[in-house]
């Protein structure tokens, strides 16, 4: 299990409620959040071990949002 993290623009209840279905279509997520109070809007996805970090920014943009992974 890892822990990857995003910048994303991703600001509020609505934005959170439109990438919901997005993220959990990917079976390796086992669970994610946004801390919508972080001016950078940071998701957190805990995920296995052998999900890639531009799978999760890919799908992060097809439901509309912009994404920047963490280090």
């Amino acid at each position: 299990m890892k822990e990857l993290k995003f910048k994303t623009n991703i600001n509020c209840g609505n934005c959170i409620k439109s990438v919901t279905p997005f993220l959990n279509q990917i079976d390796d997520i086992e669970d994610w959040k946004v801390d919508t109070d972080n001016p950078e809007k940071i998701l957190t996805v805990l995920a296995e071990d052998d999900l890639d970090a531009s799978t999760v920014s890919q799908t992060i943009e097809k439901a509309g949002f912009k994404s920047t992974v963490l280090a």
